[in-house]
């Protein structure tokens, strides 16, 4: 499974997220692909009314969009 991960760019949120090889993926790019189940390990969390990419729960800080907060 490709992991996501945040790029920290963006006021407030991150526009960019780097997927396997593909870097610096738009923000409406990676909610498209996930809601399309390209990415079975990932979920949508909406915060105030933006969806954003979240890796489903294992008990890894390792395996998390947001590793490195």
């Amino acid at each position: 499974m490709t992991k996501i991960e945040k790029n920290h760019n963006g006021k407030g949120r991150n526009k960019t997220y780097d997927i396997g090889n593909r870097k610096n993926v738009p923000l409406g790019k990676v909610v498209k692909e996930i809601k399309n189940g390209n990415h079975p390990g990932a979920h949508l969390y909406k915060h105030n009314g933006i969806n954003f990419p979240r890796d489903n729960p294992d008990h890894s800080k390792k395996d998390n969009v947001n590793r490195g907060i």
